[in-house]
């Protein structure tokens, strides 16, 4: 069986010849985003130098929430058993509490979901986490593909020559921290993970601007406290007359506060003000008025400053990166620094992939940048929204009540519908994780796209370009197991070709037509095979043919009624357990007969086809029809970006 690995190193003949001081890439920092990044890589058999200029992982403080979106991820990588072991803290609602009218103290004005019906989402709450466990997954999974951290090093500076070194162009220089020991290396690709003090972000002369002029001081605690305020296990903005509180409960009894103890809004704004952890505690206590809290012990006490920042570029040569906190800072408010991160990685990591095993044009990274800036950008410009909605104007209880009842009942916006409503909305699918869209381009189909097939996006399509695939459940039609569809497939690195193949009796030629055309010379499909698929495992069950592709065929049947050798044309049924029946019952769609064609706006009869990026997000959606267009239609699509000229099927004919 060809190894993960092997499909990189067949298009990268350096790394066969390539010395101990020569790797596919450089990754300095093992936060959230460097772990991600080196995790993917470290899978697909990439050779990793990886640093950290601290001693160990993240014992206490730092990042804590996993949301929705990142939790998918996070099951779709393998690791969610994992991070659910340590028993997190799980929010599935907000409480806000606000001052008493007319008397002191606080009372309790409403709650709402954190994840509201509406967004479909397989885990509809926050995991909280203490960032140090969330670490610590990864580099468990790290060291068992052989990467190890080296700590404490740094990195001293670098510079980029093709000329001198084609196959390694970047030269690193690193040094462990008490300077007694030094190391040269070259790499195709160094990444800056390094947070928002980056060395190389500075050596690049990149610069961050600024986003919103008021900055704040925060103060931060974690610890485990004794307190009769009721909402404690529960996520919660508190706004008093003495000030602000956020709530975040933990695992293991932990509590994080966050408290705003300076604004450049104040008269005597100072951004290097600061305050002790009896300071902090007596503020809460005055703020939880007329309830008491007290501590039993602190783990972890910060105060730091936050401003919204973005740097101008990701990158300026598509060979060193950054990611994370390196190019984008906010506040903690909406808890998205960690899962922002997450997905940034994730991006890089595909792409970098797809360049190397010789699939992609090197152009292809362009759009790193061009994706997770506009993200960011959407980020920084939404946190505003968000601190000034939660920290500078307490909501009204009857602004709760309406924002709950519209959320739930997806009602339509109206243009009476006030500024808090409106953000409540917004807020609910941006922190959830499944407000990401990104915009089109050569990966995510538009009208604008080279593809021209008629048989793009087909009248009803509910799936949109850029954004994550619909949510659907499905039977696996050879053990009846009931499965979550667009989890079928891990992450491993290649594009999902979901083949929904309505019902036999009015698709079956469709569908014998796609698989036909699909073996043609010059299809994406053929184009690229594995260099030893004639001796792939028969326990093969997501990559028999390609690294790049695997095939998933749903059918709007009943399990009962769907025969794999009678109705899936021989090039499907080798991924026999990608092989569904669509007879699950969905409330999203109460009167469909076949639930996950209707979710995703497919004909129940005729079906469709959906490619969907390595990292989740869809970038087409075509008929399935009679003849060679669906695979001609896909053919344009991958002819985009890819490497070799695709042949018109018809052309073959």
């Amino acid at each position: 069986m060809e190894s993960r690995s092997s499909v990189k190193n067949r298009a990268s003949t350096s790394t066969s010849t390539s010395t101990s001081k020569e790797y596919d890439i450089v990754i300095v920092g093992a936060g959230p985003v460097g772990l991600l990044l080196s995790t993917c890589l470290a899978r697909w058999g990439y050779k990793i130098k990886h640093i950290d200029n601290r001693a160990e992982p993240t014992k206490t403080g730092r990042a804590d929430g996993i949301q929705p979106r990142s939790l998918d991820l996070l099951r779709n990588m393998g690791l969610k058993p994992a991070i659910m072991a340590h028993n997190p803290a799980k929010v599935y609602e907000v409480a806000f509490w606000d001052p008493v009218p007319s008397r002191s103290g606080i009372h309790r004005t409403g709650t709402w979901a954190s994840c509201p019906s509406f967004i479909d989402a397989r885990y509809p709450f926050t995991t909280l986490l203490h960032q140090g466990f969330i670490e610590q997954v990864f580099i468990g999974d790290l060291a068992k593909n052989g990467v190890s951290i080296q700590r404490p090093w740094t990195i001293k500076g670098f510079k980029t020559d093709e000329k001198t070194s084609s196959d390694y162009p970047v030269q690193v220089e690193l040094e462990h921290v008490d300077g007694q020991e030094k190391e040269t290396v070259r790499a195709k690709y160094l990444f800056s993970g390094e947070g928002a003090r980056s060395l190389v972000r500075d050596q690049l002369k990149i610069g961050i601007k600024h986003k919103d002029p008021i900055a704040h001081v925060w103060a931060v605690m974690d610890g485990v406290v004794r307190t009769n305020f009721p909402d404690i296990k529960m996520k919660c903005t508190i706004h008093s007359e003495h000030g602000s509180i956020m709530v975040i409960p933990r695992e293991d009894d932990l509590v994080r506060l966050y408290i705003q103890i300076a604004s450049s809004t104040d008269k005597d704004w100072n951004p290097r003000k600061t305050a002790s952890e009896e300071e902090v505690q007596n503020s809460a206590r005055r703020i939880l008025q007329p309830y008491d809290i007290e501590w039993e012990r602190i783990e972890w006490y910060s105060v730091y400053p936050i401003g919204q920042g973005i740097a101008d570029r990701y990158t300026l040569d598509q060979r060193v990166f950054l990611g994370g906190d390196a190019c984008h800072t906010h506040s903690p408010k909406a808890g998205q620094g960690m899962n922002t991160a997450f997905l940034d990685a994730l991006n890089l990591a595909w792409k970098i992939h797809h360049v190397e095993a010789g699939f992609a044009e090197r152009s292809l990274l362009q759009s790193y940048e061009s994706e997770r800036k506009l993200v960011a950008e959407n980020l920084l410009n939404f946190d505003a929204k968000y601190a000034a909605l939660f920290s500078e104007r307490p909501p009204a209880a009857k602004d709760v009540a309406a924002a709950t009842e519209r959320g739930a009942s997806q009602a339509a916006e109206k243009e009476d519908e006030n500024q808090f409503i409106k953000t409540f909305k917004e807020s609910c699918e941006f922190t959830s994780g499944y407000g990401v869209a990104y915009s089109a381009n050569s990966l995510n189909w538009s009208s604008s796209h080279p593809a021209r097939s008629s048989v793009i996006n087909p009248s009803g399509n509910k799936n949109r370009t850029g954004r994550v695939l619909i949510n659907s459940n499905v039977t696996r039609v050879v053990d009846a197991n009931v499965v979550h569809l667009e989890q079928e497939i891990p992450l491993n690195g290649s594009f999902r070709i979901y083949v929904f193949a309505g019902k036999p009796a009015s698709s079956g030629q469709a569908l014998k037509d796609f698989a036909l055309h699909l073996g043609k010379k010059s299809s994406f499909f053929t184009s690229y095979l594995r260099s030893d698929i004639d001796s792939v495992s028969y326990h093969e069950r997501h990559n028999p043919h390609s690294h790049f592709f695997t095939f998933c065929t749903i059918f709007a049947s009943k399990r009962s009624d769907i025969e794999i050798s009678r109705d899936v044309p021989e090039v499907l049924a080798r991924y026999r357990d990608h092989v569904y029946a669509d007879d699950i019952w969905d409330h999203t769609v109460p009167d469909a007969k076949a639930a996950a064609h209707a979710k995703m706006g497919l004909d129940e009869d005729k079906g469709g086809v959906i490619v969907v990026r390595p990292d989740g997000y869809v970038g087409l959606v075509a008929s399935l029809v009679e003849g060679s267009e669906t695979v001609h239609a896909l053919n344009e699509y991958f002819s985009a970006f890819c490497t070799k000229i695709l042949v018109d099927p018809r052309a073959q004919l």
